[in-house]
């Protein structure tokens, strides 16, 4: 994935795309961050942890556009949906709904869960097999339904 920034990034700027290059020099500082911060608890980065970072990274400037909309700032909003944009060409092709509740089905019959307590051992099935693919806080959700709490 890292491969892939550096193409990218050296492809907008020679291309002249301000916000593209920007939004990946963004994406790169952030890496850099958790490379840090794993070098000194002496671990790696993996490409999950990426795809973490990329989804955080959405979900931060999807609040901002909706701030920024509600106060009356549509540049800001439009450069917040603008970034969103770039990272999410990144980021997997998310599960469909029909998709996730498959994943799960599959997930409760694989760890063979019978009740709530369980819940642990089905969305730690799910974060490894979709990692960047489906939201996991609705996923716990629907987990926790089909598992009658």
């Amino acid at each position: 994935m890292r491969e892939r920034f550096s193409t990218e990034l050296k492809t907008a700027m020679k291309a002249g795309d301000k916000r593209r290059v920007d939004t990946i020099r963004m994406i790169l500082a952030a890496l850099k961050d958790k490379d840090i911060e794993a070098r000194v608890a002496g671990k790696s980065v993996a490409d999950e942890d990426v795809l973490a970072i990329l989804q955080k990274m959405v979900k931060s400037r999807t609040e901002s556009q909706e701030i920024y909309a509600k106060a009356g700032r549509a540049d800001l909003a439009t450069q917040e949906g603008e970034e969103i944009a770039i990272i999410q060409g990144f980021l997997p092709t998310p599960l469909s709904e029909t998709e996730v509740e498959a994943a799960i089905t599959a997930a409760i019959t694989e760890t063979g869960a019978a009740s709530i307590k369980d819940m642990g051992k089905v969305v730690g099935a799910l974060k490894a097999k979709y990692a960047g693919r489906m939201d996991f806080g609705k996923a716990s959700a629907l987990v926790k339904g089909k598992l009658g709490a």
